[in-house]
């Protein structure tokens, strides 16, 4: 019953995800305020406080490390430091491929690989994973275990389905986000119609440039030229 308990489940998963993804917002936020001096968001949906990245580093950290089975933590550091640099290189292309722009660049940092990891980081993803596997998966697995099955399902959709909308909603804002400043495309309709004239008014007063700006300042896309810039430089010129 003990190994059983032990197991991990999607149901795991999907806990390690969303706390993760909580956690690493908190100390995202923290990290940039004690490093930097600045407080600014570190959200990577519109909706909920919520950095996926982490989320996802932290599930296939914990999920890979389990099954290498490693018990000491210096083997725990270095698994760490090769598979969440590997998990956080990939993860930054398919970030760009989906939204279109790149959510970090570490090339103001020493000893970094195309902007999308860097030592430091590596490093860190090492110190977490011991802290994942000797702390965090205990606690979670816990929690989890104790909720019942039904009361599971039911939260679980709950959060899931927000999740997929808050998600689609974040695509959405940020391609009007970046149409709307790089291309110059601003969506209107003299239709009477519903649809259209709700998607003007989303996209022409709910994803404005202060409240995406906000949210995302630090997204970069690729101009023409290839080089890549800060979307939010581009709001003053939009607005002459």
């Amino acid at each position: 019953m003990e190994k059983e308990n032990n197991k991990i489940t999607i149901h795991h998963l999907f806990w390690y995800f969303l706390i993760f993804s909580i956690v690493g917002l908190l100390l995202e936020t923290l990290y940039c305020y004690i490093s930097v001096g600045v407080l600014e968001s570190r959200k990577g949906f519109i909706w909920g406080p919520l950095c996926p990245v982490y989320g996802v580093c932290g599930t296939a950290l914990i999920w890979m490390l389990e099954k290498l089975k490693y018990k000491k933590s210096w083997q725990l550091f270095v698994a760490g430091f090769i598979l969440g640099s590997v998990t956080e290189y990939i993860l930054s292309y398919i970030l760009e491929a989906i939204y279109g722009v790149r959510f970090w660049n570490y090339e103001y940092l020493r000893f970094n690989l195309n902007g999308r990891i860097s030592l430091i980081f590596s490093i860190y993803w090492g110190a977490l994973s011991v802290i994942l596997m000797r702390i965090a998966k205990t606690l979670i697995d816990k929690f989890v275990n104790k909720i019942k099955p039904n009361n599971k399902i039911v939260i679980e959709t709950a959060i899931f389905i927000f999740l997929v909308i808050d998600c689609l909603v974040t695509v959405w804002g940020i391609q009007t986000y970046q149409n709307r400043l790089l291309y110059n495309i601003v969506y209107k309709t003299e239709s009477d119609h519903l649809l259209p004239r709700l998607r003007e008014i989303i996209e022409n007063n709910y994803f404005t440039n202060e409240k995406m700006s906000t949210i995302f300042p630090n997204l970069r896309v690729r101009t023409e030229n290839g080089d890549e810039i800060w979307i939010k430089t581009l709001i003053d010129d939009s607005d002459d």
